[in-house]
């Protein structure tokens, strides 16, 4: 049966006045259909009213499963509401779908990270999980490992709360109200295509790491890691030297299976370090020895060419159906901070995809790279609902 998405937004001042806004456009969008799946994001201004919202939400749509965090700004079709006030409500109809919904907490034990409230067995995870957690009472990263690890290759999208009101930020999970951990979503029976644009663009030659430990790299190329460097950056032109200068990136491929190495083929983390008396550098990411590794830099130029090439090959892989509906996890870092324009990533899914778009500014973007799933920055993820 074919899915179809629909997605309401409001400004309006009062919390309980705007969900009810986005509910009856949801309400006209799906054609007075049942949600089989929810996500209501709202702003700052309306979390102290948190109950209220997600009471109207549940008696107003009756979704059979509903997830949402607050945002320090939403997104709703083309628009961006990025000072807080505002409230999204994106729902899909997927009846041939299943989507079990649940709330889940980290604790810290001695030497690693216990993760409570996920199903007893992996192939209860789903075929496709949307995560959307607190960043100060949940681990992400201590998740996604495990989810790596028991449940290889399965796409995993969302993002941090990133709401600042008092307290920690608040999750909706059904109808509550939750103060700490994550609340997710693992989907079976509806396709997801995942889709991610790290904002960045490859520049100087590949590089082979050979020798590292963790996160620190000796060599590359065999030469000292920062002597290669540095001859890496003279041999840029001038826009791209000064973009390095403000801020340099190292891509690391993740998989390496293929002939030659894109713009979506490598990790983008930061260099946060370098030692002139060793010759070493160090990157925001582990590295292993035998792994290639590109510059990278980042502008809103790139950023937006970066997202226009995932998102073209986003409609390749789509092919002739297209898509229901589309979730974007977009970094608070983009916006008008990056693009100097308003509703950049909004405009370009919804022109590219055509479909209801829903989401949120995020404090931490949450998308597969090289098939596994990692936490980014200025990142802007996107789960992808094809029609059929």
């Amino acid at each position: 049966m074919a899915i179809k998405a629909a997605v309401g937004v409001s400004r309006d001042l009062d919390a309980v006045a705007a969900i009810d806004d986005a509910a009856e456009q949801v309400r006209e969008g799906l054609d007075g259909a049942r949600p089989d799946f929810c996500l209501l994001f709202v702003g700052a201004p309306h979390l102290e009213h948190g109950d209220a919202a997600v009471a109207v939400a549940q008696d107003a749509l009756r979704p059979r499963a509903l997830i949402g965090c607050g945002a320090g700004g939403v997104v709703g079709g083309r628009r961006e509401i990025e000072d807080g006030l505002g409230a999204v409500l994106w729902a899909l109809s997927a009846p041939d779908g299943t989507f079990d919904v649940r709330h889940l907490e980290t604790e810290p034990l001695e030497g690693a990270i216990a993760l409570g409230g996920l199903p007893e067995e992996p192939g209860e995870y789903g075929d496709a999980m949307i995560v959307l957690a607190d960043p100060h009472t949940f681990s992400a990263d201590a998740l996604l490992e495990h989810l790596n690890e028991v449940r290889p290759g399965m796409p995993v999208l969302g993002g941090l709360a990133s709401a600042s009101a008092p307290g920690s930020a608040s999750l909706f999970i059904d109808g509550l109200v939750v103060d700490e951990g994550a609340v997710v979503c693992c989907m079976s029976g509806v396709p997801v295509i995942p889709c991610v644009s790290q904002g960045a663009a490859p520049v100087g030659p590949e590089m082979t790491v050979t020798a590292a430990e963790g996160n620190v790299i000796a060599e590359l190329a065999s030469k000292p890691a920062l002597e290669r460097l540095r001859d890496a950056i003279e041999a840029l032109d001038a826009r791209e030297r000064q973009l390095a200068a403000e801020g340099l990136l190292l891509g690391v491929v993740i998989d390496e299976n293929k002939p030659e190495y894109e713009r979506g083929d490598f990790l983008v983390r930061p260099i946060v370090g370098a030692d002139p008396d060793t010759g070493t550098i160090t990157v925001a990411e582990r590295v292993r020895v035998g792994q290639t590794v590109r510059l990278h830099v980042r502008d809103g130029a790139s950023a937006a060419l970066d997202l226009s090439d995932a998102l073209s090959l986003q409609t390749q892989a789509l092919g002739a159906g297209g898509a229901a509906g589309a979730l974007l996890f977009t970094c608070n870092g983009r916006g008008r901070h990056m693009f100097t324009v308003p509703d950049h990533d909004a405009t370009a899914v919804s022109d590219a995809l055509g479909a209801p778009t829903g989401g949120f500014f995020c404090a931490g973007e949450i998308g597969p790279v090289g098939g596994r799933n990692f936490l980014h920055s200025f990142t802007a993820t996107m789960a992808v609902f094809p029609r059929e």
